[in-house]
């Protein structure tokens, strides 16, 4: 008697074992073979942690594949299940999955009633993480000054960092009182005791909180992963690395984002937090370190030091040490108020500038009661600087304070002698404010100076800005500069134009922000719109996914029926960006809102555009039937239209989804005819990329002749116009010939390129390539590592490798695989999944001929 089918239920899921279905409800949900057998998997053993090795065995049991094809076959789950909270289907990291739902069993014969019988589930999973080898870093500012007096405060405050009961400790007091000055000599004095490093992260120029996530991601690396907040992609990443130092820096404007910090220390038991802020975070068991006035002697000693580098040859005598005294007095032994004063000394003696800074402070008795005291004192001190300068000056100084992060030359122009109304040289004014030590130069490598304000100041300055009655024209015109430096990052630019304004546009994310939060509020839908579709280009190849996709959402709520053409273009965008996050559902939404618009205006451009994206969607999700119908359409389109580029970008897409289809003479009929037109139009890039591909089904097909040829015609064209893509490519031919010493050269070269450019998609590529190399070359333990890092970068990215790549890449890697048998293996991919992307590109341009010797010695 043949055994009773089973039909197994959980949530508002039904997967029927007979029939091979998973269904919700009365909607059939259509899977991939090794996605039903997964789910089948893992219904079969709820509550129970399965290991990663245990699952590709069950779901791949006659196949080598990596752990790569199982990450692909969860996010797919996933997503049919609609589990981006984990609530189904838990991983468990280094570990493997739990399929936490409840499982209920139901027999089913074919003249019985249906029996339902509850699988056991886990509720929770307690310290199931097993540690991972810890990245070693030590990022800090290096002061350009000693630390003068604050010795006591040092040991102290480093002795309670080191206290195993407190880990999060932060630096209380007034601006200007030299808070972060004495949290980076703290930093540097425990870093020994944090073996995984120290990370310095400045806040200064983050002024709304919800983006502290996405500064502190930033400076570790942290790259968005697909259906995670940046705040869970940090945990995940600081789990793994061991004892571990985060300074956060000027934490006052952003205090409602204290529970990040909370959620985040909470989750990480081996970090600890070092803050300054002007005001406690109030999470529990929060140390609060209060950063009090300088003592008279160490005041006196910085007035001196501060003053000696303006004037070399000043020097502490009987007459002017008293007023020395009094002036580091009379401003309560703050340091910048002390800095301040003593800048002066280049022109005025310390009684000349007693007597000033005394005059003031009693012109200033009765002002603002409701500031704490040594505040009073410190915008007294500036104050008084703030009128020692000239009218042109001050007007300045007011106007620079718009700048949020700082700007060159060039923005201070366009913002703040808009009308020509300085009436000073731009250049020596702001030479003139760097001189009293009210503006900062910062130098650039290979870049034009930048200049910026010490929050402290730029705040004071701000309310200067306010009261003189500019605010509004100077929030306009700085509002216009970003509208310009934006949209010169139109599609016309050539590759290495693009890269040098998007560079800029990295440098001038706080500025794009402020302008953005300015548009928004006076609900300038003009401007506002104009701006967040000249940004696209810069979120999307930088990958702020998660911001530019905020701004868009929230302008288009803005906006709500109005400007129908410009919300059909950003509904575009908003599809092209939740492609790249792999949340699909949203971006068919999207798209399909995009269509609707532009079917409503009766627009055929952007009929054909949105086809276009829907077609690229549907290729990235698989379904790739949907995405050549989807193709055709829109070059049914575009062949109507004068566009040509467009036409040859539609081609180019259509033959990528052809070629994986494996319609070769499809895909080249279409690439041959986008070459010719993006030749006609001049477009060399383009023509480029589709000899490229040309490349990519020749190496398909197995003519490794022909695919060389055309990566060698590709790579010159990209050389000419400074795109740097096609090098890896070129690395993949050489090594099929096996000639490994071209091979390394070439993955060299385009690791240099990608990296110069932080193109992190071009790094795992390039990286891939390499390991391939290695394995060729029989250096498996590189191999394995180099692997293991490009797997662990496009884990990160959301970026997973196509089953059909996946499927070469593990198929290249076997040989690795076999020759490391056990443990080894598995240590050597650990090891490369541990790896900084800094430490797996400086790991594979090492000389593998030298690598396979000293490997050879041991």
């Amino acid at each position: 008697m043949e055994p009773t089918p089973l039909v197994y239920q959980f949530g508002d899921y039904t997967l029927d074992v007979l029939r091979g279905t998973v269904s919700k409800g009365s909607e059939e949900i259509k899977l991939r073979p090794k996605v039903y057998e997964t789910l089948k998997y893992l219904v079969e053993n709820p509550g129970r942690l399965i290991g990663k090795q245990e699952l590709i065995q069950a779901v791949w049991p006659d196949s080598f594949v990596t752990d790569d094809s199982l990450v692909q076959v969860t996010l797919e789950l996933r997503r049919a299940l609609q589990d981006r909270s984990q609530l189904l289907l838990r991983t468990v990291p280094r570990r493997g999955y739990l399929f936490a739902a409840s499982v209920t069993q139901v027999q089913v014969g074919p003249e019985a009633e249906e029996t339902a019988s509850p699988l056991p589930t886990a509720d929770r999973i307690a310290d199931l993480r097993s540690p991972r080898i810890p990245r070693k870093r030590f990022d800090l500012p290096r002061p350009r000054t000693s630390l003068i007096g604050r010795e006591p405060e040092l040991a102290a405050a480093a002795d309670l960092l080191l206290r195993p009961d407190v880990r999060l400790l932060t630096l209380t007091g007034p601006g200007g009182a030299g808070k972060t000055r004495l949290a980076i000599a703290v930093a540097a004095q425990v870093a020994d005791a944090f073996s995984a490093g120290v990370q310095f992260v400045g806040l200064a120029s983050t002024i709304h909180p919800d983006l502290v996530d996405a500064a502190i991601g930033k400076m570790l690396d942290v790259q968005q992963v697909a259906n995670r907040t940046i705040s869970e992609s940090i945990i995940d990443q600081l789990q793994d690395w061991g004892p571990f130092l985060l300074l956060l820096d000027n934490f006052e404007q952003v205090l409602p984002a204290a529970n990040i910090v909370g959620e985040i220390l909470a989750s990480c038991p081996c970090l600890k937090v070092l803050v300054t802020s002007r005001a406690c975070l109030r999470l529990y068991g929060e140390q609060e370190f209060p950063v009090a006035a300088l003592r008279q002697s160490s005041a006196m000693e910085l007035f001196v030091q501060r003053a000696t580098a303006v004037r070399p040859n000043f020097a502490v005598t009987p007459e002017n040490g008293p007023a020395i005294l009094d002036i580091c007095t009379r401003v309560d032994g703050l340091p910048l108020a002390i800095e301040l004063a003593a800048a002066r000394s280049k022109v005025l003696s310390p009684t000349a500038i007693l007597d000033r800074l005394q005059s003031r402070l009693q012109l200033l008795i009765g002002g603002a009661l409701d500031l704490p005291e040594r505040q009073q004192t410190l915008r007294n001190t500036i104050d008084w600087s703030h009128d020692l300068l000239n009218e042109a000056e001050q007007k300045l100084f007011r106007r620079f304070s718009i700048f949020l992060g700082g700007s060159t030359l060039e923005g201070a122009e366009a913002v703040c002698d808009t009308n020509l109304d300085l009436g000073i040289d731009l250049l020596e004014g702001l030479s003139s404010l760097v001189d009293k030590n009210l503006v900062q130069r910062v130098e650039q490598p290979d870049d034009e100076p930048r200049f910026t304000m010490l929050q402290t100041i730029r705040e004071y300055a701000r309310e200067r800005l306010t009261a003189s009655g500019e605010e509004s024209g100077a929030r306009r015109a700085h509002a216009a500069y970003c509208l310009v430096l934006a949209e010169e990052g139109n599609p016309e630019l050539s590759p290495e134009d693009r890269d040098l304004w998007l560079a800029r546009c990295e440098l001038e994310i706080d500025n794009f922000r402020s302008a953005l939060d300015w548009l928004f509020e006076i609900h300038d839908l003009d401007w506002g719109l104009r701006l967040c579709m000249a940004l696209f280009r810069f979120w999307d190849m930088r990958e702020h996914l998660t911001e530019g996709r905020t701004r868009l959402e929230t302008i288009l709520a803005i906006a709500g029926d109005a400007y129908s053409k410009e919300r059909a273009k950003l509904y575009i965008f908003l599809g092209a960006l939740s492609t790249a996050q792999g949340d699909y559902p949203a971006a068919q939404r999207f798209l399909d809102q995009s269509l609707s618009l532009y079917e409503r205006l009766q627009d055929v451009w952007g009929i054909a555009a949105s086809l276009n994206a829907l077609g690229v969607a549907a290729r990235d999700r698989g379904d790739y039937d949907s995405a050549q119908a989807e193709l055709e359409r829109s070059l049914a389109c575009w062949r109507t239209l004068p566009d040509k580029p467009s036409t040859a970008r539609c081609l180019h897409n259509l033959a990528n989804v052809a070629k994986i289809r494996g319609d070769y003479p499809r895909a080249q009929a279409a690439l041959r005819e986008a070459t010719g037109i993006f030749e006609q139009v001049g477009d060399r890039s383009g023509a480029g990329w589709s000899i490229n591909q040309q490349g990519d089904i020749s190496r398909e097909q197995g003519d490794i002749k022909a695919a060389q040829e055309f990566y060698q015609q590709a790579l010159g064209i990209f050389r000419q116009v400074g795109d740097r893509w096609g090098l890896a490519d070129l690395g993949y031919i050489y090594c099929a010939q096996r000639n490994f010493q071209a091979a390394h050269a070439a993955y060299l070269e385009a690791l240099q390129l990608f990296a110069s450019l932080g193109h992190q998609r071009g790094i795992a590529r390039a990286l891939e390539g390499a390991a391939c190399m290695e394995a060729g070359r029989g250096n498996s333990i590189r191999a394995l590592k180099l692997a293991a890092a490009a797997a662990h970068l496009r884990v990160h990215l959301g970026a997973p490798l196509t089953p059909a790549d996946q499927a070469k890449l593990d198929e290249s890697l076997s040989s690795a695989w076999r020759s490391l048998p056990g443990l080894k293996g598995k240590q050597a991919w650990a090891e490369g999944s541990a790896m900084s992307v800094e430490t797996a590109i400086q790991y594979s341009l090492e000389d593998p001929a030298a690598a396979i010797s000293a490997s050879s010695d041991r």
